[in-house]
């Protein structure tokens, strides 16, 4: 198959990825260019690998661009990036485009393609995205949720008739029979409001674990705030990791926190430390439940750190082959690429058909 994969523009698709939509772009893209499908991705400079990367522009991230322009250049940055790139598409002969954007532009323009259109559904619905949602009529568009919770708070939008759970390289992250000599926690991430950090280090310090973080300062006032004051010998800042080095960092340690304070769509976070052994106590937010069970994991109350110190002692006696196992079970990026390429075989059957009877 011909395969288009339309990125968010916010930052490029490389490493160290800026968060979970960056990676599962890379990955989609590799995973099914290993598969022979011929795939293009359409997204912004410096992404990589540049072999199969058409960049319609440059990273709109605010962190280079004045504030006080910065709203207005950044609308207009995308919105003619993605207009053309629409445009664009009608003469390009694919056979299916994956929409894997968070922009209005390639939904609310899906009729304007002769071929069909998957959109995965990445976050709970917001204005913009959901009035391109509304605005959508093409009959061969199709709506993918990356979670059961996700799929649920965008029924009132639109009907959203696949779940596809999003997955991981396994082989990136490694099976780890045991923790690190040194005991310590962890927690990796975007570095923003919601995704509740102080909560973890609350946690850690109710429990008297020393706590690892990782991950892209991605708000530097909440991390100046709330995060910075808090750093000492107990609880440290590792930096913003690749891959490899995540994957040790990870494997490493007793438990792995994960503390949403939004509806948590998927949780690529939870499914990597899963990956590696490590059981998980999380906030019981959004698809967090859907990825755990009682032998991976455990539940606490959302932002309460006592009842997330109490599950993080709790999970340290979890088996974690258990959770390799689950991991193997529920989240690996090949389940993932089966399910979506079944998905655009129907679609280009579907589209043939019609084209046919016409």
């Amino acid at each position: 198959m011909r395969i288009g994969i339309i990125a968010h523009l916010k930052h490029a698709i490389r490493e160290p990825f800026a968060g979970g939509l960056e990676m599962h772009t890379s990955m989609l893209q590799s995973a099914l260019q290993r598969r022979g499908h011929e795939v293009t991705v359409f997204a912004s400079s410096h992404s990589e690998p540049e072999a199969c990367v058409e960049a319609i522009c440059d990273e709109t991230s605010l962190t280079e661009v004045g504030c006080d322009e910065a709203p207005d250049k950044v609308f207009f940055q995308e919105h003619h990036a993605y207009l053309s790139l629409m445009n664009g598409l009608r003469h390009r002969g694919f056979d299916v485009i994956h929409n894997n954007s968070l922009h209005y532009l390639p939904v609310a323009m899906a009729d304007a393609l002769p071929t069909p259109m998957v959109t995965t559904l990445h976050t709970p619905p917001f204005a913009w995205l959901e009035s391109g949602v509304r605005l959508c009529k093409a009959p061969h568009a199709t709506f993918v949720a990356v979670s059961e919770s996700i799929r649920r708070t965008w029924s009132k939008v639109a009907p959203i008739d696949h779940v596809i759970m999003n997955g991981i390289d396994l082989d990136r992250f490694c099976f780890k029979a045991h923790p690190a000599d040194e005991p310590y926690w962890v927690w990796c991430g975007r570095i923003v409001p919601e995704k509740g950090l102080h909560h973890a280090i609350a946690a850690a310090g109710l429990s008297g674990a020393t706590l690892l973080i990782a991950g892209p300062i991605s708000d530097q006032d909440y991390f100046d705030r709330e995060i910075a004051p808090r750093l000492d010998e107990r609880v440290r800042y590792l930096g913003h990791l690749p891959h490899s080095e995540l994957a040790t960092v990870i494997g490493g340690a007793q438990i792995f926190l994960c503390t949403p304070c939004w509806e948590e769509p998927y949780g690529l976070v939870v499914a990597e430390a899963l990956a590696c052994g490590v059981p998980v106590a999380a906030f019981a937010r959004g698809a967090i439940p859907e990825l755990l069970d009682t032998a991976t994991g455990v539940l606490a109350v959302p932002d309460d750190p006592a009842s997330l110190a109490q599950a993080g002692i709790a999970a340290q006696k979890l088996d974690r082959q258990a959770c390799r196992t689950h991991a193997e079970q529920r989240c690996d990026a090949s389940r993932m690429i089966d399910e979506y390429e079944a998905l655009y075989a129907s679609l280009i059957e579907a589209s043939s058909e019609t084209k046919f009877a016409a």
